[in-house]
């Protein structure tokens, strides 16, 4: 009898590959898988909801712990969701297959934090405490993997370089894997199966670096190369095999989405308009369209936009936020 976990073989079984040219292989996500055997019945891991995106806390008057839970198939205001355990702003958003959460963050007068929350994807219930970054911190960006949550950048008295990573599986505290290229906060953050990357962000003056970080080792992120304009405080989604970074700021509001490879290292290229310009807003990633949510452009936003990766075109409105703020992260399911 042969067990197969995650397109792997045990070692052993009757049906593993017996070709001299076989070889076991380790993925970005921690799982040995033959090389060169086809499963057409496996589902790899995606980064990518298909049903729901969610925006947790952010700033509107106030700070706001709501968790709004809006439908990728449907144009409609988003509904509560509950709570994070601590209302702030300048949060990061990481998700698993089955839980959303919220790292770092600010409230004014209260300072900066470290907390990571998690939340169920489908239960409405405030989130609960899952350990603490090696930091406290603010203005960071999410990444994530099938196993771990990465927290990039951020700003903690000054800008910083730490990437921070958190299991999903386990409440602990989270240890340091690494560095990006530069020290920066208010970056976009990106998933793609085996690295993260964090584009735009600001280390006075804004900058327009795509840097891009290994999952399974600990070193500092390398250059990817560069968006098409240098700004701060823009947002990122992630399709299978791009990353895209949406909105801004640099001395006046961005509305451009910025479109980049995850394979090969270049200049990235304009992919449309998100609806309105805006800075500060949640990105949320969707297997075939990109959501952008929130945000300030003079005013706080409650603007749930969406736009597909296949096409260059101007954002379509999705439907608004139960409260209109800015700084939310956002997670999908």
């Amino acid at each position: 009898m042969t067990r197969k976990i995650n397109n792997s073989y045990e070692l052993g079984q009757s049906n593993a590959p017996t070709d001299g040219g076989d070889m076991l292989k380790t993925r970005g996500d921690g799982t040995l898988v033959w090389e060169g055997v086809a499963d057409t019945g496996y589902v790899p891991y995606s980064f990518q909801g298909s049903n729901y995106g969610f925006c947790a806390g952010g700033y509107s008057g106030g700070v706001v712990d709501t968790i709004d839970k809006f439908a990728f198939s449907s144009n409609t205001t988003a509904t509560d969701h509950g709570d994070i355990s601590v209302a702030r702003y300048h949060v990061a958003g990481q998700s698993s297959t089955t839980d959303g959460f919220t790292s770092g963050g600010h409230t004014p007068g209260g300072g900066d934090f470290n907390t990571i929350d998690k939340f169920s994807f489908t239960s409405n219930t405030t989130a609960s405490d899952h350990g603490d970054l090696a930091i406290t911190e603010r203005g960071a960006s999410g990444s994530s993997s099938q196993t771990h949550g990465f927290t990039l950048g951020g700003y903690s008295g000054a800008y910083v370089n730490t990437i921070n990573k958190f299991a999903f599986s386990s409440n602990v505290t989270a240890t340091d894997h690494g560095d990006l290229s530069q020290a920066r906060g208010y970056t976009a953050g990106h998933s793609s199966s085996d690295y993260g990357f964090a584009s735009a962000g600001n280390v006075s003056p804004v900058s327009d670096t795509i840097d891009r970080f290994n999952y399974a080792s600990n070193t500092t992120g390398t250059d990817w190369g560069n968006l098409t304009a240098a700004r701060e405080q823009a947002e990122g989604c992630s399709s299978s095999t791009d990353g895209f970074t949406s909105g801004g700021y640099a001395g006046g509001y961005y509305n451009t989405i910025d479109k980049f490879s995850f394979t090969s290292n270049t200049t990235a290229a304009d992919h449309g308009d998100i609806s309105v310009a805006r800075f500060h807003l949640a990105g949320l990633s969707e297997t075939n369209n990109g959501f952008n949510a929130g945000g300030y452009s003079g005013v706080n936003s409650n603007v749930i936009d969406t736009f597909s990766y296949s096409s260059n075109t101007t954002s379509a409105d999705h439907g608004n936020l139960s409260v209109a703020r800015y700084t939310p992260a956002g997670t999908q399911y």
